[in-house]
């Protein structure tokens, strides 16, 4: 049995080297990585997945599975890439509170779906991010303060294991699957649907305000204030923004989990900031949240890293301040804490993040840029050396980073264990496998 042979297996398309459209098929949303994987399957529906599985058991070979392509680590030479964008159906049944989504569906359907209910899922801050991918690796969004990581909100999973059978997997049926897949980075099996709990959110508060570079420290003191005292309802993000062909400026992106009035009480120290250039503070639907951040909807080239703070006081903030952007478009801050520090007795594979606040530094990764991106980034957090935790979660590694990273050594061992006992003949591997 040969990759060859998987042409006949599946329904969907399969794409393997040299076809036309390959390279398209194997490119993820980020440009800058690069798969070399063997094939691409593109399954038309969970039969066809099972298909692959099994397939790829008998073959001794190993499946990388990408909704979007979000998050990708480009560890994945001679693989196949198993594309689940067309399981994409979102089904709300708002008297229990719960969304079913296929593997491929993304975030924009889920909140579009739930929002005319007055509910909201815990998305992060870009609709077109593929609702599994985002939640296997735990995902961190505007309400995780509130309600902790997204992962912590699944109810059940529906997988294929390593022997290609489909399962339905909840706390009672596996409850240490069913730990690892919640968070622990989709290392251990394909899911092909997920069921999340939904939340009430009959109002929404939130926005962005943009004000030029000079009042850049004023806006910084009033982050500091605001999210010394913020309640878990309220998320507070940050940054200082080097548009291409653009003046620098620094923003503050903002949603409120509650009446508007409340949300505008909590947010008064903003109003004391002059010269704001734009400001979008007011209602919003659910179904808008993705729009807050203006976070980029196609692919590009880009390069991230992401780090834990361990504090963020004035002496931090003259490190942030004391150099340009430049070559890096984005430095942001996202004020964490609340029930991501508390997580619940039930919480999944993610576990507890102590540290405060969320640094995220992005540039882009053209062949002229990539070099001088990955030393402003480095230089950054040398700056900040005192302030870095040195772990953070699986939702933010970047292309180089390990799993290892992201768990406590209890977690990861754990993790590991599980996946030797549900995958010993490595039929599946994550972004970030748990085994290095």
């Amino acid at each position: 049995m040969t990759i060859n042979d998987l042409r006949g297996v599946l329904k969907g398309r399969v794409l393997l080297a040299g076809d036309d459209g390959f390279e398209q098929a194997a490119t993820p949303w980020n440009l800058t990585v690069r798969q070399p994987v063997a094939a691409v399957a593109e399954a038309a529906d969970a039969d066809d997945v099972a298909a692959l599985v099994r397939y790829a058991r008998r073959a001794g070979l190993t499946v990388t599975a990408q909704p979007s392509g979000h998050g990708a680590s480009g560890d994945v030479d001679g693989l196949i890439l198993l594309r689940t964008g067309l399981l994409n159906e979102v089904e709300v049944r708002p008297q229990e509170r719960v969304v079913r989504v296929g593997a491929g569906a993304k975030w924009g359907q889920v909140l579009a779906a739930a929002g005319p209910l007055g509910l909201t899922g815990l998305s992060g801050s870009a609709p077109g991010v593929s609702v599994t991918g985002y939640t296997l690796g735990g995902g961190v969004g505007w309400f995780s303060r509130k309600y902790g990581f997204a992962a912590d909100s699944v109810r059940a999973v529906d997988i294929v294991d390593a022997d290609g059978e489909p399962r339905r997997v909840s706390a009672e049926s596996d409850a240490e699957l069913f730990w690892a897949l919640r968070g622990g980075g989709g290392d251990f099996a394909v899911v092909t649907a997920l069921e999340l709990e939904l939340y009430p959110a009959p109002v929404l508060y939130g926005g962005r305000v943009i004000w030029p570079e000079h009042r850049t420290r004023e806006v910084y003191d009033a982050f500091l204030e605001i999210t010394a005292e913020a309640p878990r309802e309220l998320s507070v993000w940050i940054n200082r923004l080097q548009p291409p062909g653009a003046p620098p400026m620094v923003t503050l992106d903002l949603a409120y989990l509650g009446e508007a009035a409340q949300g505008a009480d909590l947010l008064a120290r903003i109003d004391k900031i002059e010269d704001a250039i734009s400001d979008s503070r007011g209602v919003v639907l659910v179904a808008d949240l993705g729009g807050i951040a203006a976070e980029p909807t196609d692919p590009a080239p880009s390069i991230a890293r992401a780090e834990l703070l361990t504090g963020l006081d004035p002496d931090a903030v003259e490190l942030l301040l004391a150099k340009p952007v430049q070559p890096l478009i984005n430095v942001q801050i996202r004020h964490l804490g609340g029930a991501l520090a508390e997580p619940g007795a039930g919480a999944g594979a993610s576990g507890a993040v102590a540290e405060p606040y969320l640094l995220s530094l992005l540039g882009l990764g053209l062949p002229h840029t990539a070099e001088a991106t990955r030393a402003k980034q480095a230089e950054v957090v040398a700056d900040l050396g005192a302030y870095i935790s040195g772990r953070k979660p699986y939702t933010v590694l970047s292309p180089g980073e390990t799993a290892a990273k992201s768990f406590s050594a209890g977690a990861l061992a754990r993790l590991r264990e599980i996946k030797r006992a549900r995958d010993p003949h490595h039929v599946f591997r994550a972004n970030y496998p748990v085994l290095e």
